[in-house]
């Protein structure tokens, strides 16, 4: 069987907060961290909103110099890592730093530094480019300045699978600690792509929402719906074996019990409309534990069209009529997708639904889509005991990811 794998400690930066605490409790009074696009001029552009991170200072987290020479994304991926590690009490030092490892995604990389860089390119000329941009740019710079920020000095990987990212950090952090090739390890995923690039390309895609009412316009599962918010900002998870984080007096606050990941083969932004895929990662996930356990199910819930309805099928394929009776919920809803680091987050909103005994909601839920007709939990939070848990993502390039999550005992 391996080792058994929990969660220890949790850090975020998200549109609703600068921590978990904060986001958490926005997110279960069904406030929305949306709102107008301010970090560029968005007159030109077809979309207007995003969900965008607020009042967020990297100098509370990292040297000036370091800050200067971080991209955005990076910095929020410091950012949590310390924070979790905070949280879990976990003491980085020789006698275990080779043995913790860091798997921090990103689905889009430094788009700040590099769409910087190109203006100076085009102004300035090559001579004026700066020696970080690449650094600054490429997917591991987070990975690379966590190591140099806390010392650990095991297993660091970043990977990219589009949406799927953070929970396929989470993944395969989880199962380096089962077969034991880790101890412990720093997990999650971290994106910052709100640009007149980044924007710019996903609405040229059809993805964004073109409504321009901040509190409206992530509304998953509705049949108003037109497409998703595009967000920021980072969660990481410290996970251990639990034999380490026992004998550490480590907090557990939850435990991996499953990870399933399949691939569509079907199309490089669709979904494969079946849900076929999906339900198989579903059951992959649940191949040591009970359908019957699962008590909430987190959802991808982009509030796309295709992305929903594909979803709802693929939840109803692997439940069969017991999908109607488990509370679904995208809390997207509120936070806009934060891309690459949305499937970590949402992992550890799983853990703080089992802890608190309250699930967040699925608020501009108004006018439900026939199609899907599960439980969203619509517009308010509700009590409820979750033993256990699963969270979905999906991401462009047909990628299915599911982590599951039960209550440590």
């Amino acid at each position: 069987m391996g080792n058994r794998v929990v969660v220890t400690g949790y850090g975020a930066v998200s549109p609703l907060g600068l921590n978990v605490e904060d986001t958490w409790q926005n997110l279960i009074s069904g406030a929305s961290g949306i709102a107008a696009i301010s970090g560029f001029d968005a007159s030109a552009f077809t979309v207007k909103v995003a969900g965008e991170i607020k009042n967020f200072d990297p100098l509370a987290y990292m040297e000036p110099r370091t800050a200067k020479y971080t991209d955005r994304f990076a910095q929020f991926a410091i950012a949590a890592a310390k924070q979790a590690i905070e949280h879990s009490g976990l003491i980085i030092d020789d006698s275990n730093r080779y043995e913790i490892g860091i798997l921090i995604g990103s689905g889009i990389g430094g788009t700040h530094s590099m769409e910087e860089q190109v203006m100076t390119l085009n102004s300035r000329g090559p001579s004026r480019v700066s020696p970080f941009i690449v650094p600054m740019m490429i997917a591991d710079n987070a990975t690379g300045r966590v190591s140099i920020e806390t010392g650990i000095r095991g297993f660091n990987l970043s990977l990219v699978s589009a949406c799927s990212t953070g929970t396929d950090a989470l993944g395969i952090a989880y199962k380096l600690i089962k077969h034991g090739e880790l101890k412990a390890a720093l997990a999650g995923g971290t994106d910052a792509a709100i640009t007149p690039l980044g924007v710019a390309g996903f609405a040229q895609a059809g993805a964004l929402t073109r409504n321009t009412d901040p509190q409206t316009a992530s509304r998953p599962f509705d049949s108003k719906r037109d497409g998703f918010v595009i967000s920021e900002g980072s969660g990481v998870l410290v996970l251990e074996s639990l034999d380490y984080a026992l004998e550490r007096g480590a907090p557990v606050l939850g435990e991996i019990v499953g990870y399933g990941a399949t691939s569509d083969a079907f199309h490089i932004t669709q979904p494969l409309s079946s849900g076929e895929s999906a339900n198989r990662a579903i059951h992959m996930a649940l191949k040591e534990i009970g359908f019957e356990e699962i008590g909430y199910i987190n959802a991808h819930g982009t509030s796309t069209k295709l992305n929903d309805a594909s979803e709802t099928r693929a939840i109803k394929n692997s439940f069969g009529a017991r999908a109607y009776d488990i509370p679904v919920s995208s809390i997207k809803s509120m936070l806009g997708h934060m891309l690459g680091s949305a499937g970590s987050l949402e992992a550890i909103i799983c853990c703080k639904v089992i802890e608190q005994g309250i699930i967040p909601p699925t608020i501009n839920l108004i006018s439900p889509d026939p199609e899907c007709d599960l439980d969203y939990v619509p517009n308010t939070a509700r009590k409820a005991r979750v033993d256990a848990a699963i969270s979905n993502s999906f991401g462009f390039g047909g990628h299915n990811s599911v982590l599951a999550i039960r209550r440590y005992s």
